[in-house]
């Protein structure tokens, strides 16, 4: 008797994402304060350390968001920097530009500075929600991109019990259970008859 084996497999890195956009935007804006407070207290200014954990942070904003608010994090990056180099512009020029610049001029410079690993990040944040978005909809979870009504539960919802058991299986027999008999002596039934009485 053949028996075919389906398997469920556990949510994909690209599918585990179920942070809301504003727990998102309240921790990466934590790290990047904690990556500029590291960088000031190293270099003094904004250098290497906060240009590699930007980049770092901002794939991690990707991998991190629920679908519902996949664009919060495609807006996310560029308003991060901005937002950097106001502050270090009113309070701390030197760490961006040089100390004798206005405000405005030393917020381009940070901008200016800064603005390859902003590409770099800003261009892997969107990749990795592409692909998340992809993945998504060819698991069939893509409905819930847009629907509201599920914006509490995860995406991988489908999936219990995943962190201390195999993926689940179903058996499928090939062979038919019911079968039809013929008394000796009578007439044989029709296949409608047959179909019906079982």
């Amino acid at each position: 008797m053949p028996t075919y084996r389906e398997e469920v497999s556990a949510p994909t890195l690209w599918e585990e994402g179920r942070w809301s956009g504003r727990r998102v935007t309240r921790f990466s804006t934590l790290v990047s304060a904690l990556l500029v407070a590291a960088d000031l207290v190293v270099t003094g200014r904004l250098e290497r350390i906060f240009d590699s954990g930007f980049i770092v942070l901002c794939v991690g904003m990707a991998l991190a968001i629920r679908p519902q608010d996949f664009f919060r994090v495609g807006v996310l990056p560029p308003m991060l920097l901005l937002g950097i180099c106001v502050l270090l512009g009113l309070g701390h020029r030197a760490a961006i530009a040089s100390s004798g610049d206005g405000f405005v001029q030393s917020v381009i410079s940070g901008l200016a500075r800064h603005s390859g690993p902003l590409l770099a990040g800003y261009a892997l944040a969107l990749v990795v929600l592409a692909i998340r978005s992809r993945v998504l909809r060819r698991h069939g979870t893509g409905a819930a991109l847009g629907d509201d009504a599920v914006t509490d539960l995860p995406v991988g919802r489908a999936h219990s019990n995943r962190d201390a058991s195999p993926a689940p299986y179903r058996a499928i027999s090939a062979t038919p259970e019911v079968k039809s008999t013929t008394v000796d002596g009578s007439e044989p039934a029709s296949p409608s008859m047959t179909a019906s009485s079982s």
